[in-house]
C-alpha cells in the first residue's frame, strides 16, 4: 500500500541524525516551491530517507563523497538470481540511484556553493552520484503473461471513445 506524501513527511522526524532529517527537509521545500508534483516529492522522500537509514545516526549526508558509500547503499537492491531470475530488481537499483543523484545535485548546487543561485540546467554533478546506470537484456518490462495478444485488444479497443486512439 503507498504511503501518503503527509506520512513520508513525518517520517522524516524519525530519521536519527538531526543534519540528514533538516536537509531532506529542506530538499521537500525546495521540490514544493518548484511545483513538484505529490508523487514526485514522495518517491524521492522514500528513496532518501531509506537512503539515511542506511548509513544510520552517525554519518551525515554532507561526510558523503564517494561513489563507494553511494554503491554500498545501492547494491542492497541487488537480489539473486534465483530470487530474480528477470533481474527486475536493476529498474529499483537505477531509480534509486537517479533519486540520489537528483538529491545531491540539488545539496551540492545549492547548500555548498559560495556562488548565487544558478539554474538548475546549469548545476554540477558532484563526481561521487556519477554512476552509471545498469542495463537490462529484457526486451520488455512485462513478462509473456502480462502481454495480450492481438483479439483482447480488438475486443476493448472497441470502447474506446476517441477514434485517434483507436487507430493505434
Amino acid at each position: 500500500m503507498p504511503y501518503k506524501l503527509a506520512t513520508i513527511v513525518e517520517n522524516i522526524q524519525s530519521i536519527h541524525n538531526s543534519i540528514n532529517a533538516g536537509l531532506i527537509s529542506e530538499f521537500h521545500q525546495y521540490m514544493i516551491e518548484n511545483d513538484s508534483s505529490e508523487r514526485h516529492q514522495n518517491n524521492n522522500l522514500k528513496a532518501i530517507i531509506y537512503f539515511a537509514r542506511f548509513f544510520g545516526p552517525a554519518v551525515s549526508f554532507l561526510d558523503i563523497y564517494k561513489k563507494e558509500q553511494v554503491l554500498s547503499f545501492l547494491d542492497t537492491k541487488i537480489r539473486p538470481a534465483e530470487q530474480d531470475p528477470e533481474k527486475k530488481w536493476i529498474n529499483s537499483w537505477n531509480d534509486y540511484a537517479r533519486r540520489i543523484k537528483r538529491f545531491f545535485r540539488w545539496l551540492h548546487n545549492t547548500r555548498e556553493r559560495t556562488q548565487p543561485v544558478i539554474e538548475q540546467t546549469d548545476w554540477i554533478t558532484p563526481e561521487f552520484v556519477n554512476i552509471k546506470e545498469k542495463r537490462t537484456k529484457r526486451i520488455s518490462p512485462y513478462s509473456e503473461t502480462e502481454l495480450l495478444e492481438r483479439d483482447e485488444i480488438l475486443s476493448i479497443i472497441k470502447y474506446e471513445p476517441f477514434k485517434r486512439t483507436r487507430l493505434h
